[in-house]
């Protein structure tokens, strides 16, 4: 296995120009693929039937990405989370979805085993190895060497480069901040905690992810849990801890990472959101939630493009590497585009 990992390394480092001194903790490479299209989704109740994913494989993606709350499981019973695990792992849909494209997962709240959980939940290292057991994490990756369920994957070579980074949005994160009922200026469950000292993704997560940004990438998919782009509403997202969205605004403008494009699931409605960021360039993030969930109403976003859709979905992404365009998409369970907006590359770049 060694031969394989420096193999690994060697492509990582002739991609990015770094010298073998300075090379940041190198992402799992697949220099062979190039991506064109990415699907993603989340909030998939095992108990339900799920056929958005048929729409999904349907559409011939290079990867669907599950962005948490993969199954309900809220239990500190290991024995019970497995069964919830392995009842998804039989669904006919999720089979033709494995079938149909690579398959990678990060995991919120329900599947991380607590509702609205974070660092406190005392079963997350058995949780943990539950996870990667379940979406197959190979024995030798660096993901089952760490803390929490981080990690980095680079597809592609030459000026086809696209890095997915997986982050952690529960095994680090201080406990939210309850709204006061009687407070007017919040709503909802929760209120942003002022606390600089509060984190969201935890040091160890932040100085892993600070190496990532680093490494050479035309394209990076940054697959969260929580939404990132969006007004705040009360509800669970990184609006709920400020300096934290603002350290990763502050990161990628330190690191000038080019065509950073979030996407997000958790508030089981699906909605595009551009966060203008003055001295950079605006930060998308596409909600696509959620597989089998939906919500009766849901919460203004002023920086909302386009329409909102409350009944289940998918995300997708299309990149067109000829016109440098990537295309943001919402799509229904009829196969139809409810929500959709393009860009270009050069829109979301740092001006030299």
């Amino acid at each position: 296995m060694r031969k394989v990992y420096f193999t690994a390394l060697a492509i990582l480092i002739a991609f990015s120009g770094f010298s073998q001194d300075d090379e940041p903790a190198p992402p799992t490479t697949y220099p062979g693929k190039t991506i064109k299209r990415i699907t993603f989704g989340s909030c998939a109740d095992q108990n339900k039937k799920q056929p958005i994913l048929y729409q999904a494989a349907g559409v011939r993606p290079d990867l669907f990405i599950y962005l948490g709350d993969n199954i309900y499981g809220d239990t500190e019973d290991m024995k019970v989370l497995k069964e919830k695990y392995a009842k998804l792992g039989e669904k006919t849909e999720f089979k033709t979805l494995n079938k149909a494209t690579q398959v990678l997962a990060v995991w919120d709240d329900h599947d991380y085993g607590i509702n609205d959980g974070g660092r406190e939940y005392p079963k997350k290292a058995e949780s943990k190895e539950i996870f990667l057991d379940f979406w197959k994490e190979p024995e030798v990756s660096q993901r089952r060497e760490h803390e929490g369920i981080y990690h980095s994957m680079l597809f592609g070579q030459g000026d086809r480069l696209v890095q997915v980074i997986l982050l952690d949005t529960r095994t680090f994160r201080d406990k939210l901040i309850f709204c006061d009922k009687e407070d007017r200026d919040y709503k909802n469950d929760y209120m942003p905690n002022p606390s600089p000292d509060s984190t969201f993704l935890g040091e160890q997560q932040w100085q892993w992810l600070e190496e990532q940004f680093k490494i050479r990438a035309n394209i990076r998919i940054i697959a969260s849990s929580n939404q990132f782009s969006h007004e705040y509403n009360g509800y669970e997202s990184w609006t709920n801890v400020p300096h934290e969205q603002q350290k990763m605004i502050d990161l990628i403008k330190k690191t000038k990472a080019n065509n950073v494009i979030f996407i997000s699931g958790d508030v089981h409605w699906g909605e595009i959101s551009k966060l203008p960021v003055e001295g950079g360039y605006p930060i998308y993030d596409v909600t696509s939630s959620g597989i089998t969930q939906e919500w009766g109403s849901t919460e203004p976003n002023k920086y909302r493009v386009g329409q909102v859709i409350r009944e289940n979905n998918f995300g997708q992404i299309d990149i067109d590497w000829l016109l440098e365009t990537i295309e943001m998409k919402l799509v229904n369970v009829k196969g139809e585009v409810v929500a959709s907006h393009s860009t270009k590359f050069h829109e979301i770049m740092f001006k030299d």
